[in-house]
């Protein structure tokens, strides 16, 4: 008789067990930032921070094309000795070792002569100001206020770490795995 009740007793601790992590992986998967115009939100219009706050944003046609398959992740910044730089990369790239199946990653090259990069500056720089380097730009697919899919974007003109750079990446990849379907382009 005592050995039946260990038993449901364990069996009951395991089962308590099996919720609790559940209920963690849950938690754990849940959205960092929310969708707004302050600092560490996700933006549909320029953030408060910008020079052309509240304005709508004119995404280049090759994200919109990408953002039908995956978001994307772009990292604009220089060749060579700037330690900046060559630190954002290196974050990018360890967060790419895990999350690089699951986002489409462009690494510009600033001042090269490449279009995109140039033109990136003006359209996600995050404060419409003097352009920095490293700019690092995450893109999705996001719910505004009215429940209508509309392209997200967040950016970051400075080394950040890779613990941001993964954050904001796994926000964007659940975002839009939640949201591709219903985006119309």
């Amino acid at each position: 008789m005592g050995g039946s009740k260990i038993s449901r007793k364990c069996r009951n601790i395991s089962i308590f067990g099996i919720i609790l992590a559940s209920c963690l992986c849950i938690v754990s998967a849940a959205e960092e930032y929310s969708v707004g115009s302050e600092d560490d939100d996700w933006w549909i219009v320029y953030p408060d921070q910008h020079l052309n706050t509240g304005s709508e944003v004119n995404h280049p046609s090759w994200i919109l094309s990408a953002l039908e398959d995956t978001p994307i992740l772009i990292l604009d910044h220089s060749q060579g000795r700037c330690k900046a730089c060559i630190d954002q990369e290196n974050d990018v790239n360890s967060v790419l070792e895990d999350l690089g199946g699951e986002i489409t990653y462009h690494n510009l090259i600033s001042g090269s002569g490449d279009q995109a990069a140039d033109e990136l500056f003006g359209i996600y720089d995050p404060n419409g100001g003097k352009s920095y380097i490293p700019l690092t730009i995450v893109v999705t697919l996001i719910q505004d206020d009215d429940g209508d899919v509309q392209v997200g974007w967040h950016s970051f003109e400075t080394p950040t770490g890779e613990d941001r750079i993964r954050t904001y990446v796994e926000d964007a990849i659940n975002y839009h795995e939640e949201n591709v379907d219903n985006w119309e382009v």
